[in-house]
């Protein structure tokens, strides 16, 4: 028995604690979808009440700094939460069951605040006049959101989120072992989900200074967040995952492997 083991609550064998993980699973689902839905629309300035352009104008120096701010605390939480490190530390105290749930909450309620607290900065870098173009610049957007969508489903959604370990949980099952999988997307480009973000970042008919703020911050994190689920990658799958990382370009289909 490990260390973690040893101190981590255990709650299979206690149902009441079980119903109550599987339930805070659920919450934590919920809670992300529904801010993942209010990203697309804010990112897309569709929809949504609040988007990345819209807003009380402030300086400009100050919205910057405000929204690096929060862009740096999403980093933080989604990088070190996601290490295995952290993992091993954190689920000394509370049950293995919900630690992709927890991680998943604490990543919306920090997109959640990004949302919130955004500091628009509307100067207009590019403005697609032409209607027809600028509907295709937001269909690639889009196109964007679904690539990260469907990436998650192809490898294993609810796994991703936390839905899985929790029903596992209730059921009175152990995790099955991870398994090294290239399915669909991945037999391209190891990085599907994140290739998503960046088209659904970059192509926009209006590029204002603060949208491309944005896209360019998340889009430097990205490349940092790739370097570390890497390692972490290779850890895991050892020889496996170098000879597909070898073998398939990082983001771009069909380039040589990078």
């Amino acid at each position: 028995m490990t260390q973690s083991q040893t101190f981590s609550p255990d709650s299979r064998s206690n149902p009441i604690a079980r119903i109550v993980a599987f339930l805070y699973g659920i919450i934590a689902y919920f809670v992300f979808f529904v801010t993942f839905l209010y990203a697309i629309g804010f990112v897309s300035g569709m929809v949504v009440p609040k988007t990345i352009d819209s807003g009380a104008v402030g300086p400009v120096m100050q919205s910057a700094v405000v929204d690096l701010i929060l862009m740096s605390i999403f980093a933080v939480q989604h990088s070190v939460m996601a290490r295995r490190q952290f993992k091993e530390w954190w689920t000394r105290y509370v049950p293995k069951s919900v630690e992709r749930s927890t991680y998943v909450l604490f990543a919306s309620l920090a997109l959640v605040l990004l949302l919130w607290q955004w500091r628009p900065i509307p100067t207009v870098v590019w403005r697609t006049d032409d209607p027809q173009i600028a509907m295709a610049v937001t269909g690639i957007s889009l196109l964007g959101w679904l690539i990260v969508l469907t990436s998650t489903f192809v490898i294993n959604h609810f796994e991703l989120f936390g839905l899985h370990q929790v029903a596992s949980n209730l059921a009175g099952r152990s995790m099955p072992e991870p398994r090294f999988r290239t399915p669909l997307y991945y037999k391209f480009v190891r990085h599907p989900i994140y290739l998503g973000f960046i088209i659904a970042f970059w192509a926009a008919p209006t590029m204002t200074i603060g949208h491309l703020l944005f896209a360019a911050v998340t889009t430097a994190y990205i490349f940092v967040g790739i370097l570390l689920e890497e390692r972490d990658l290779i850890a895991l799958f050892g020889d496996d995952y170098r000879r597909y990382r070898e073998r398939v370009s990082m983001l771009v289909p069909w380039r040589k492997s990078n």
